[in-house]
């Protein structure tokens, strides 16, 4: 079984490396479009760099609606070219490279009106199903099926009846989108890629017009390194601007910010056994299964504030309630919000207002020699965004270079994963893990889980779980700092776990437990598990005020109220 490994020390060689020994390709950014560049490169056979200013997905792939989807409403634009890569796609991560990460989703979508609607919305749904069966990636999937009023309402209770006439039922997929991104960067490093979070490029290294590297900054132990690569490739979404910035080129594109906002709610605040999509007068929503939970979002709002931690205000709450509220028998609350969360979506605009079009497609361009740009697109067409900014840095490589293989290449643990799950029962007799835990553990690590099963074997106590946040292992924090690169707290409690918006404390009631966990990994003495921790429930005040905000600009000067990073003790 493929695997690898993440740890401080496997880091720190990792900046070692790079520095030593020029690369073909350095990735400056490690959201999935970063982390799927790497791997793409890396299976072609090339000396491969990733770096990573922050923690893997700290951006806008950790902060998603976690959906796998061809894009219903983009056929409503007939941009079929779009949905039929995405379909694709979809296809490849349930079917092959990711089955232990991506699962089938059903979506109810009710209809308002009789007879038109039905024949018109239903046309589509159904050109949704062919195009994915047209692709061969299809077939793992139920096909749409038409619901009356009264089937509906047994399949969702919680829809008012006169919310509906009837409705359509159809299936898409969704992952942890974080964690999805982790194991992207493992997979990378498991075939020889170099990967270090929290290592910032602060300056491109330049002979003459080229750019020959980058210079980074360690975050975490300090020093500077100096690492040079044949091509670089800038894959820092909403970041693009601002890096290009450092070369003094804007380029053919810029990238807008949209932020889009999530609410978490119990599960047995909205009675349904499938999802719901609800149109809006600006885009859709969705109420999307989560576990014990659900997500409901998104907002689509211009964002131009603080990247790093895009707030969520007071009016984005009530617009996402208002509009859920409006099909549901029984209405959320202010107080059934169990987390919140706001990410942003990089969206290609040209370099007028004239010209803008705003666009969820992608781009690759090569501004200056030795540097690639790629930017836009959407989460689940990552791959092809990735092999289409390799094939452009190719381009600047004065050697012979295989096609992309990706789309043969599966991630970590997904070997062996269906023989796992078939014989999960076998698994919890074996190691006293209840059966319930032993799918959990296979949904999130694969066929990896059976190293965090070792963990467990060598020490008991790591298979309770956590004191407040009873969906996790306690190994599974201690194999977070070992294997996944978690380097601080707010790493854990919000990208390797989603504790921080599944628990209505947003994570402070174990954050202690958590910190005690990932000590020893991390060298950590009292002085800096009380900083990590102060430090976290700094964050979730400051992400709470934020949301008592009524608009974006004071969330914004909210949410800065804590900082970034804890200081090393």
């Amino acid at each position: 079984m493929r695997t690898a490994t993440l740890g401080p020390e496997e880091r720190a060689e990792a900046l070692a490396a790079m520095a030593d020994r020029e690369l073909d390709i350095l990735v400056v950014g490690a959201g999935v479009v970063g982390a799927g560049t790497a791997l793409d490169a890396v299976t072609r056979g090339l000396s491969t760099g990733i770096v990573e200013a922050r923690d893997w997905a700290s951006g806008t792939s950790s902060r998603s609606s976690k959906l796998i989807h061809g894009g219903l409403r983009y056929l409503e634009m007939l941009d079929f070219a779009l949905v039929r890569e995405a379909l694709k796609e979809r296809g490849l991560l349930l079917e092959r490279l990711a089955p232990h990460l991506v699962k089938p989703v059903p979506f109810l979508y009710p209809l308002q009106h009789k007879g038109w609607e039905r024949l018109y919305a239903g046309s589509g749904v159904a050109l949704y199903d062919a195009m994915s069966m047209a692709r061969g990636h299809g077939r793992g999937l139920p096909r749409h099926r038409h619901l009356t009023r009264r089937h509906a309402l047994r399949v969702a209770p919680c829809l008012k009846k006169e919310a509906l006439t009837g409705a359509l039922q159809y299936y898409d997929a969704q992952m942890d989108d974080a964690r999805y991104v982790a194991t992207l960067v493992r997979t990378a490093v498991a075939y020889g890629a170099k990967a270090a979070n929290r290592a910032r490029v602060t300056a491109f290294l330049r002979e003459g017009e080229r750019v020959v590297g980058a210079r980074v900054q360690d975050m975490e132990g300090g020093g500077e390194y100096e690492i040079r690569a044949k091509q670089v490739v800038n894959a820092t979404g909403v970041w693009t601007d601002d890096t290009q910035a450092m070369v003094g080129e804007r380029g053919q594109f810029h990238v807008r910010a949209s932020k889009g906002i999530h609410l978490v709610v119990p599960k047995d605040r909205i009675h349904s056994s499938t999802g719901l999509i609800l149109r809006t007068e600006k885009s859709v929503l969705f109420v999307i299964p989560w576990g014990r939970h659900w997500i409901v979002g998104t907002t689509d709002t211009d964002w131009d504030l603080d990247k790093a931690h895009p707030a969520a205000s007071s009016a984005d709450i009530d617009y996402l309630l208002e509009h859920v509220n409006s099909v549901l028998a029984v209405p959320l609350t202010r107080d059934d919000v169990q987390g919140v969360y706001a990410g942003l979506r990089p969206l290609l605009a040209g370099e007028s207002d004239a010209t803008s079009k705003l666009s969820r497609e992608h781009t690759v361009a090569h501004p200056v020699p030795g540097l690639v740009v790629v930017a836009g697109g959407k989460y689940t067409t990552y791959r092809v965004m990735a092999k289409d900014a390799v094939d452009e840095a190719v381009h600047g490589l004065d050697q012979r270079v295989a096609d992309s293989v990706t789309e043969e290449t599966p991630l970590l643990g997904a070997e062996g994963y269906h023989a796992l799950w078939n014989a999960r029962a076998r698994t919890a007799a074996r190691t006293g893990i209840h059966v319930a835990r032993v799918e959990h553990l296979l949904n999130r690590y694969g066929s990896l889980s059976e190293e965090v099963l070792d963990l467990i074997a060598a020490d008991p106590t790591l298979g309770e779980p956590l004191q407040g946040a009873d969906d996790y292992l306690r190994a599974e924090v201690v194999y977070a700092a070992t294997h996944e690169g978690a380097h601080h707290l707010d790493d854990v409690l919000t990208r390797r776990t989603r504790i921080s918006i599944e628990t209505f404390d947003r994570g402070t009631r174990c954050a202690r437990e958590v910190a005690e966990l990932m000590a020893p990994a991390l060298g950590w003495d009292k002085d800096q598990i009380d900083r990590e921790v102060q430090h976290y429930e700094k964050r979730v005040e400051a992400e709470r005020e934020s949301q008592r905000q009524p608009d974006d600009l004071t969330a914004d000067a909210a949410r800065l109220g804590a900082p970034d990073i804890v200081p090393l003790g």
